[in-house]
């Protein structure tokens, strides 16, 4: 199973994809979509629809996995980061891929074994579980990278009938 993992945001958006056969996981690739600073909000958008369908077309993933919203103080940002959230799910859904939300508490205990893990404890174990050399940078990438092992680990649960989507 190939899974996209998505870390939503505007300016960056981490991804990482994944190939899990159940017991084992092997990095196909990670990176970030990004949009500059200062172009119209309708282009960024855009362009991440766009990164996110190459993504689509390039690996033929069989799921997608994002982080939901949880908390931002600033308005201005959760209303783009939101927008910029849904532009990738709508380029799932429009390459007919499902697509799996997970919380932040969701994806720190499956990476990290605790909900109130801070980055530094997930980028760690992020890179320790998927044997890289080093923590993938931004932070955004780790991010994404961690919200697949979240699902990845989600899957194992749902076959052992742990608990249901």
């Amino acid at each position: 199973m190939i899974v996209l993992g998505i870390d939503p945001g505007i300016a960056i958006m981490g991804y990482g994809i994944l190939d899990y056969d159940g017991r084992n996981t092997e990095v196909i690739d990670y990176g970030a979509v990004t949009t500059p600073a200062g172009v119209p909000v309708q282009n960024r958008l855009r362009d991440i629809y766009r990164g996110v369908d190459m993504l689509i077309k390039t690996f033929d993933p069989d799921c997608a996995a994002i982080e939901e919203l949880f908390y931002f103080k600033n308005q201005k940002t959760i209303i783009t980061v939101s927008e910029a959230r849904g532009a990738a799910i709508t380029a799932c859904a429009n390459g007919g891929i499902e697509v799996f939300e997970y919380t932040p508490l969701q994806v720190k205990q499956a990476v990290v074994g605790y909900g109130s893990a801070d980055k530094r404890q997930v980028q760690f174990m992020v890179r320790a579980l998927l044997n890289l050399k080093e923590i993938p940078k931004p932070d955004d990438i780790a991010d994404a990278l961690a919200v697949a092992i979240c699902h990845c680990n989600g899957v194992n649960a749902r076959k052992r009938g742990v608990f249901s989507d």
